[in-house]
């Protein structure tokens, strides 16, 4: 849930502000901002949803894995700068942790588990 947290919280934060985000993108060199942008939204906010449900868990993780790789060579490549190698190993250890997710799956309380074992979903308190 903490690793659904992180990509959920910085998609919320692209919604919010599209024109912050978009110039910051177009400031990278990347071709198309808008769909760049767009891209990043779905892969952050959907990506960030599956996970914390546990739903389609391995290639959601893998996507988002990738996605932190990406980033950290398009927006943290000035490693000489201190503030931007932090968020360059962040990244990297953002998608070591998504990869581990990959390899292990999301456990028996995720969507995943239940419907893979047939399982109906957990009956709601109260």
């Amino acid at each position: 849930m903490l690793l659904a947290a992180l990509f959920l919280v910085a998609g919320v934060g692209k919604a919010i502000a599209p024109a912050g985000t978009i110039a910051y993108i177009t400031a990278a060199g990347l071709p198309m901002p808008l769909l760049s942008y767009a891209a990043a939204l779905l892969i952050e906010l959907g990506g960030g949803t599956l996970l914390l449900l546990g739903y389609r868990t391995r290639l959601a993780a893998i996507v988002l894995g990738v996605f932190s790789i990406v980033s950290a060579l398009v927006f943290h490549r000035a490693i000489g700068d201190p503030v931007q190698m932090t968020n360059f190993l962040k990244n990297l250890a953002i998608a070591g942790g998504m990869f581990m997710v990959a390899l292990h799956g999301a456990g028996r309380y995720s969507m995943d588990y239940r419907s893979a074992r047939g399982m109906k979903a957990v009956p709601a308190v109260g």
